[in-house]
């Protein structure tokens, strides 16, 4: 036996846990329970924290707004015209529109209500990608036509005003297209009335200057993206711009996924310890009961190596088949737990290949003394065990 092929490699190390099969089960059984428990562990605190991300998304929490401040004199300042533009130039930057209000001009139900009695409404010039930035949805009918004389109202300016097909604004009747359902990140808005940017400019004469601009930016760059915000929005006189705190949610955000990280490589290494133990113990005692097989081949010609490679080769085997079991198992389990708590079902995929590549690496490890063993085995001494 001057040469083990890789297929002869494979089916001896098939055979030699084929004798054993009771034995092997269980083995493969332990590796599989550690395994599954850490593929499932991840992958629940993985389908938790995706829930997680998602509520704490909602609440905005990579939300700025940007709003003109005080001139040095203790004037109401302006944001330049270009500072929606010139904040999309910000890498980080997901998305940035604005509002802009419109002033000395109410909105009335009908033309005969005097002109002091505006019911509070506000009315604002709405750039066409506004609900996307702020995550506001309609409650019925349709977003502003951009360029003609139709309004979308706010959830409480549309209680004030009733179910009216039409508002009266600066001489001129506008078409209610549609009513915003409450939108939490940007509360203003309920009582707001919204007005295409460039209808505003045509009928109301409006001058084009926002009065607050929202942005939403990645995650790991929101304070960075702060920092800049004044700068960028009014280059000349970034003192006369506030700019929001990011949300309190955003530090919790990164809290929970520094807690869960730290959880998971916790569980990981207990799981992988365990199942290489076990790996360990197998072969061991497989080394134990084998000796007279281990001095028969030797006496047929059997190197000390390829004795070495043969039990290596049935402890990686022996890893494969429960690695591969276990992150089924996991898998399932987690899909399981995450469709009984309407979670999305999120197992990563280093995960499922890492839970399988670590226990090949563990069961390496694990086998490597008991093969050493087995080699040094004299055939004489073996045969007379």
């Amino acid at each position: 036996m001057n040469r083990l092929g890789f297929r002869d490699l494979v089916n001896l190390a098939a055979y030699g846990l084929h004798a054993r099969p009771m034995r092997a089960v269980l083995s493969a059984l332990g590796i599989a329970i550690g395994i599954a428990a850490m593929t499932a562990v991840v992958g629940i605190s993985s389908s938790s924290r995706a829930d997680l991300d998602r509520e704490l998304a909602a609440l905005g929490t990579n939300l700025l707004t940007v709003t003109p401040g005080q001139t040095m004199f203790g004037k109401e300042a302006t944001l330049p015209d270009t500072s929606v533009p010139m904040i999309k130039r910000i890498g980080p930057v997901q998305s940035a529109t604005a509002t802009g209000l419109v002033p000395s001009t109410s909105v009335y139900r009908t033309d005969r209500i005097p002109a002091g009695e505006t019911g509070g409404l506000a009315l604002l010039a709405a750039r066409s990608d506004l609900l996307g930035t702020v995550g506001g949805t309609l409650a019925r009918g349709t977003w502003l036509v951009p360029k003609y004389p139709t309004v979308v109202l706010g959830a409480t300016a549309a209680r004030r005003l009733g179910n009216v097909p039409s508002v009266y604004i600066a001489g001129r009747w506008w078409t209610v297209s549609g009513v915003l359902a409450p939108v939490p990140l940007a509360p203003e808005l309920d009582q707001s009335v919204l007005v295409g940017w460039d209808a505003a400019t045509s009928y109301l004469g409006f001058d084009g200057h926002p009065t607050t601009v929202y942005t939403r930016s990645a995650d790991a760059f929101v304070e960075a993206v702060r920092g800049v915000l004044a700068r960028t929005a009014n280059p000349s006189s970034p003192d006369e711009v506030k700019v929001s705190k990011p949300s309190d949610a955003l530090a919790a955000r990164q809290a929970t996924n520094a807690a869960f990280t730290a959880l998971l490589l916790g569980l990981g290494a207990v799981a992988l310890l365990v199942g290489g133990i076990g790996v360990a113990n197998t072969m061991v005692i497989s080394v134990l009961e084998r000796r007279a097989e281990i001095g028969l081949r030797r006496s047929l010609g059997a190197t000390r190596g390829q004795i070495r490679i043969q039990f290596v080769a049935e402890s990686l085997l022996l890893s494969l088949l429960g690695g591969a079991a276990g992150v089924l198992l996991g898998y399932l389990v987690t899909g399981l737990y995450a469709v009984t708590q309407k979670w999305p079902t999120v197992v990563p995929l280093w995960a499922l290949a890492g839970g399988v590549g670590a226990t090949l690496v563990i069961g390496g490890v694990a086998g490597l003394y008991p093969a050493v063993r087995a080699a040094r085995l004299a055939p004489t001494e073996a045969l007379a065990a």
